[in-house]
């Protein structure tokens, strides 16, 4: 992996280091909810994805190249 770094400066807005605990609740709620015969149904409409830890990506020009490796 000589060459392991983005091409592009865009990285996550956050101070959480994942969302593991929030996918792991969310899929946990969905499996709950299939399991007591809601058939169709999807991981959104049982989970609000904009209250995860991570708050989406931006473009950063000032990355500096620490950020930039992978």
């Amino acid at each position: 992996m000589a060459r392991s770094y983005r091409h592009t400066p865009i990285m996550a807005v956050t101070t959480a280091a994942s969302e593991k605990q929030d996918k792991r609740q969310a899929n946990r709620l969905l499996r709950r909810k299939v399991r007591q015969g809601k058939v169709c149904l999807t991981l959104r409409e049982v989970s609000n994805v904009w209250a995860f830890s991570k708050d989406g990506k931006t473009y950063q020009l000032s990355a500096t190249a620490r950020n930039i490796r992978k």
